[in-house]
């Protein structure tokens, strides 16, 4: 904020006897004579009536006296002009306009607060002259704003985040500011204010301090805080004050356990100058203040430091151990001479205005405008270097931070608690590791009282009023709220399912909430309407109510204005509709037991069957002979005819179909059995189907549905594209009557209504009435709260432990009775056989069927890999042992169903028959005595053959009788059967494959046993 020429004007008035009184005394060392054009004037603003403003000078010429002994060369010159600008706003204003127009300074050190500045820099906007301060630390002065303004201090919003942290790791939820009445005290709230708003976190009250209090004020304010449930406080003000209010807060037991006190760097960075006595008041404290970062010249400073100040207040106490004022002021006055340096000499000096422009040699005007401040205020902004006190960086005028150190006071001093940077947040080490939370947060923290425990950051105080609990009054009986007046006591009786779990709650609540019920009337009780819950939430939003407890559904509308804990009730909402008998009359229900996949894969297994018998059985089998057509009928007929007894004569002869017949048999059987229940519950159990199944139905339908007469649901319902003229509210005791009449006869086809009043309706009409639908998701049931309030951390916390233990089962069975399972007739249609229910039993058939066939298929191969190579041998054997007969006589016997391979076999000579006459069949010789087998006899000589007659043609093969077997020719006939059939030039590999296997048929069939 600038002060206007006409103000200054009456200060210089005022103070213009104060300039000229004491003048020399005043300027110090300052020089009146004239200088060389490289010497430049360059004023500062101290109180030397202070320790502070001594020990500020010292730093100021010990840091020119440095600068000038490393640049010896240097062709500029600081002539320092010290003038004692007192506390107050006037004496320094005063001051100001002695340094410009007695001295024409180039530039401006000072003042020391920022109510004093604020008059100095407007000054130096209107002359060109640089103002640079190294403690005036209020955000209301902006460096950005005013050019001619350099801050080598650090502004205090900058250490905002840093307090805000700290409130946020400790999860604290209200803070109280405790500041002085000045520009420089309340500067920083706006910053502080929208830093805990970024975590919800908020400030119920403002503690203000008079600039200049006395003790009864400080007390006052004390007593008003310790009436509050807040227990975190932020004091940002000067050292003095902070100093006999932490003495006082002490006296009034407020820095004891429970507490939490954080100061600003305004009193962090003053703490070496903090006597022992207030050290001991703020035991527990914590503070913030900027890290300085430890170097020679840092650590070599206090000694000489503490020299120059003796050197230039012979006899005064020594002073405290410089603190970062006094550093930064180190700082300025070296930044203000490197500046010069780049600059060179100042030659333009100041232009004054022409003199009839003014009447009065106290007017501004007639200070003159700096001809070289333009080009001195860049060369300052834009200078760095490493200070005694950190890096010197300026944006816009601007010190920029670089880490806060927190400070824990314990004893008779404090120890470092850990950093804040703005990359890195708060960490416990000055060094972070990349990637870790080994060092994030704070270490151990003493609090006050003594304990290691952070504070919960508010207590119910002990003088404080009991909770306003408001409780909604409902015009029916109402298991979850009920509110009655007690005739005889004249008192309301607040109860219901609600209240007992609010009072639980309360009871695990680490400390004693006092509260007392409220009731809620309704001014429309007489028209039955209920009251409405929002109304109500917005009513404890204004504070008229300390809560609201009642099933009160937590929903996004209402959470935007007041907090709630987590809920103590299921959630969601749903529809109830009444249930219709129905009996099953389609025509194809005998199919409906039985999924439709299902029904395939039994038809499949069905053909696989028929297949596997008809792989095994063609090849010895006549019934599966014939064309294609033929055979896929008997290989059905043979899967089906497993199922039924089966007739004689057409049981399947090997195992392997065997094995396929037994499995197929055993896996009907369990479909049977399955298809019956499910059939016969189908047909003959009486079904009940809801009337409807979801809420689109009811839309296209165009029914009319309900909801609770004063519940959110309706604008459930509207959101869900329900037509409003559709939808009718009604008392929970009116849902059966108006699910009983139906949409159509003045009630509705369904009702809407959270699941909690839902379980309650099923407990009495369950047996004619169905929960369906989807679920439409909300908050459940919740305690409601005032926005910030530090309640609902707590209460949310006893909420968890009463749900996840016993009682609330209690309190459940209190109000609504046991939930057991209705018992109606009704059935599920889901009764049906799925394959999912049945796919261990279709692994292991397709597993057995699957053995069958590789077991099948590796005989079939190991047979086809040994062959035919002695079938002649065969048929030699077999002829020399069953045939007899003439050496013309040839016997032709068919091998094999498809009549490619004969077999001739000659006989012995016979007597001459007659003429014309077939030859008798052969028949067996009788079974000859056990002995060695015979050798074949030599074939008798061939009757010369007759020239004048042809031979013969072949006659037809003979129908032989089937052979006999006997003792010599058995295992004979056995090794012969496994004789392989050689390969002829006329034959296929096959066909002689296949003749082997029909002698060996043929054999077996004469020994009279069963194939293989």
């Amino acid at each position: 904020m600038s002060i206007n020429g006409s103000i200054v004007s009456v200060l210089v008035l005022l103070s213009s006897w104060l300039v000229f009184v004491g003048h020399e005394h005043r300027l110090g060392r300052a020089q009146r004579s004239s200088t060389p054009s490289s010497v430049v004037h360059v004023g500062a603003l101290l109180d030397l009536g202070s320790a502070g403003g001594k020990a500020t000078r010292a730093s100021i010429s010990l840091a020119l006296e440095d600068f000038y002994a490393s640049q010896p060369n240097s062709a500029t010159t600081v002539a320092l002009h010290v003038v004692d600008c007192k506390a107050d706003e006037i004496t320094a204003a005063s001051a100001a306009i002695d340094l410009l127009k007695d001295f024409k300074v180039q530039a401006i050190i000072g003042p020391k607060t920022s109510t004093q500045a604020r008059f100095i820099i407007d000054l130096g906007n209107q002359t060109n002259v640089p103002i640079l301060s190294y403690s005036a630390t209020s955000p209301y002065l902006s460096a950005k704003q005013s050019k001619y303004f350099v801050r080598t201090a650090l502004d205090d919003a900058s250490q905002v985040p840093a307090i805000a942290s700290l409130i946020q790791f400790f999860n604290w939820r209200q803070v109280a500011p405790i500041f002085e009445d000045s520009d420089f005290g309340r500067g920083i709230i706006p910053s502080l204010v929208d830093a805990l708003q970024d975590f919800d976190a908020h400030i119920p009250y403002r503690s203000v301090i008079p600039s200049v209090p006395t003790d009864d004020q400080i007390k006052a304010e004390l007593n008003k805080l310790k009436t509050m449930q807040t227990r975190v406080f932020v004091v940002h003000m000067s050292s003095d004050i902070a100093a006999r209010l932490f003495a006082l807060a002490h006296d009034a037991e407020m820095l004891s356990d429970g507490y939490a006190w954080i100061v600003t760097d305004s009193v962090g960075n003053m703490f070496s100058s903090l006597d022992q006595n207030t050290i001991n008041s703020m035991q527990g404290v914590l503070g913030v203040r900027p890290y300085l970062p430890p170097s020679d010249k840092l650590l070599n400073f206090p000694v000489r430091f503490v020299s120059r100040y003796r050197q230039q207040n012979p006899g005064a106490p020594d002073p405290a151990n410089p603190n970062v004022f006094h550093l930064w002021a180190y700082d300025t006055a070296w930044a203000m001479a490197t500046a010069l340096r780049k600059t060179g000499p100042l030659t333009l000096g100041f232009q004054r205005p022409p003199p009839q422009s003014s009447n009065s040699s106290n007017d501004l005007k007639m200070l003159g405008v700096s001809q070289d401040g333009p080009m001195l205020i860049d060369a300052i902004r834009a200078t760095r270097f490493q200070g005694i006190s950190g890096e010197f960086v300026l944006v816009d005028g601007q010190r920029q931070p670089s880490m806060f150190e927190i400070i824990n006071v314990i004893g008779n001093s404090y120890q470092s608690a850990g950093f804040w940077r703005p990359k890195f947040g708060l960490t416990k080490n000055l060094i972070v590791s990349s990637g870790t939370n080994a060092t994030v947060g704070l270490n151990t923290v003493i609090w006050p009282g003594g304990s290691a425990l952070p504070p919960r950051g508010w207590e119910w105080p002990v003088a404080g009023k009991k909770l306003q609990i408001a409780v909604p009054v409902k015009p029916s009986p109402n298991p979850f709220v009920n509110v009655n007046k007690n005739a005889v006591t004249g008192k309301v009786d607040v109860t219901g399912y609600c209240i007992d779990i609010f009072e639980a709650v309360l009871q695990e609540m680490p400390y004693a909430v006092p509260f007392e019920y409220v009731p809620v009337v309704d001014p429309n009780l007489s028209t039955n309407l209920s009251i409405s819950y929002s109304e109500i939430c917005y009513q404890v939003s204004l504070k008229k109510y300390d809560a609201m407890v009642a099933d009160t559904t937590i929903i996004i509308n209402r959470s935007l204005y007041v907090d709630f804990t987590l809920p103590y009730t299921e959630s969601g909402v749903q529809m109830v509709v009444p249930m219709k008998e129905n009996w099953s009359k389609s025509p194809w229900v005998f199919v409906k037991p039985i999924e439709p996949i299902l029904w395939a894969v039994i038809l499949t297994l069905f053909v696989f069957t028929g297949f596997i018998i008809w792989l095994v059985e063609h090849r010895e089998r006549p019934d599966f002979g014939g064309n294609t057509a033929r055979q896929l009928v008997n290989t059905a007929y043979f899967s089906f005819q497993a199922l039924v007894p089966v007739p004689k004569g057409r049981e399947v002869k090997r195992w392997l179909s065997k094995f396929a017949v037994v499995n197929w048999v055993l896996l009907f059987w369990l479909l049977e059995k399955l298809y019956s229940a499910s059939l016969t519950s189908m047909m003959t159990v009486q079904q009940l189907q809801p009337t409807v199944v979801d809420l689109n139905q009811l839309i296209s339908n165009g029914d009319y549905v309900g909801y609770q007469v004063g519940s959110f649901v309706k604008d459930l319902l509207r959101s869900l594209k329900v037509d409003e003229r559709k939808i009718r509210s009604y008392r929970r005791d009116q849902y059966a009557e108006a699910l009983m009449k139906g949409s159509w006869n003045g009630g509705v086809a369904a009702i809407f209504d959270e699941i909690p009043y839902l379980k309650v309706f099923m407990t009495k009409y369950c047996r004619n009435h169905s929960v369906i639908g989807r679920v439409y998701k909300t908050g459940g049931f919740g305690f409601v709260f005032p926005k910030g309030s530090p309640l609902v951390a707590d209460v949310s916390r006893a909420i968890l432990k009463v749900t996840e233990g016993d009682r609330i089962a209690g309190i459940e069975r209190k109000w609504f009775g046991d939930q057991v399972a209705c018992n109606t007739n009704a059935i599920e249609p889901g009764s049906v056989i799925t394959l999912g229910s049945l796919r261990g039993v279709f692994f292991i058939t397709a597993g057995l069927w699957m053995a069958a066939v590789f077991i099948f298929g590796a005989i079939w191969l190991y047979r086809r890999r040994l062959g035919g190579e002695q079938v002649q041998e065969a048929v030699a054997e077999l002829a020399i042992e069953h045939v007899h007969g003439d050496a013309d006589e040839n016997i032709i016997r068919r091998i094999g169903r498809g009549s490619h391979l004969l077999i001739r076999l000659h006989g012995v000579q016979p007597p001459p028959p007659p003429a014309r006459q077939s030859p008798p069949p052969l028949a067996s010789p009788p079974p000859p005595p056990s002995s060695p087998p015979l050798a074949s006899p030599p074939p008798p000589p061939s009757p010369p053959p007759l020239a004048s007659s042809p031979p013969p043609p072949l006659p037809p093969p003979p129908q032989l009788p089937p052979l006999r077997s006997s003792p010599r020719s058995r295992p004979r006939a056995r090794r012969l059967a496994s004789l392989p059939t050689p390969r002829r030039a006329s034959y296929s590999e096959e066909e002689s494959a296949e003749a082997s296997l029909e002698l060996a048929l043929l054999r077996a069939d004469s020994l009279g046993q069963e194939p293989n």
